[in-house]
């Protein structure tokens, strides 16, 4: 039997206690990103017929998730001597901020042309119809710097090529490129190879 005193002469007999949760509950990164891909909604026909939206919204929505989403990430990237985090318009900023405070280094973001205030460098991309420009502020990136881009999902890969040649123009040097959701038969991550950058995705989703 195990009694307890307190102030006041007050006596617990902790023998008529049951404790819970003596010792931790692991939980896996498998279990964890299961967890992540079931909270993201998948839209049909969005934004065009055929296609597949991988709304990461309801994520977002979820705190565990994003929470989850953000550890992984991080859990990664510790310890690797990143100096600095550069994140695409819009949804890159959601993931790269919070993982650039966790690891302690700059963020940087990378904006649609005449979105940022100080002196830019641009670089123009292809889109299905068209084109069209991202900037960084010139002074962003320092010679040398160990550079993370960060974004929410690899399709082709148009946007992250941009921002990688940003980064290279501002002598960085690209790290990796990391996202939460891949979409390997778009082609994005073999065009990443082909600039010499290797990619790393959490969650993979067939088709577009």
């Amino acid at each position: 039997m195990l009694i307890g005193c307190f102030f006041l002469s007050v006596c617990i007999d902790f023998s008529t206690f049951v404790f819970y949760s003596l010792a931790p509950i692991m939980i896996t990164n498998a279990q964890q990103l299961q967890f992540i891909k079931d909270s993201i909604e998948t839209i049909p026909n969005y934004p065009k017929p055929g296609v597949l939206f991988r709304d990461i919204t309801t994520l977002l929505d979820n705190p565990p998730a994003y929470q989850a989403t953000i550890d992984l990430l991080v859990e990664r990237y510790q310890g690797k001597g990143i100096t600095k985090i550069v994140g695409t318009e819009a949804r890159g900023f959601l993931f790269g901020a919070p993982v650039a405070l966790r690891l302690g280094v700059g963020f940087v973001p990378v904006r649609k042309a005449g979105k940022l205030p100080r002196e830019t460098l641009s670089e123009t991309y292809d889109l299905e119809y068209g084109t069209d420009t991202l900037e960084m502020h010139k002074n962003s990136i320092r010679e040398n710097d160990k550079v993370l881009v960060v974004d929410d999902l690899l399709a082709t890969g148009g946007t992250v090529e941009a921002t990688v040649r940003l980064i290279r123009r501002l002598g960085g040097k690209v790290s990796e490129a990391a996202f939460v959701i891949g979409l390997p038969d778009l082609g994005g991550i073999e065009r990443l190879q082909r600039q010499g950058v290797n990619s790393f995705t959490l969650l993979e989703f067939p088709g577009h």
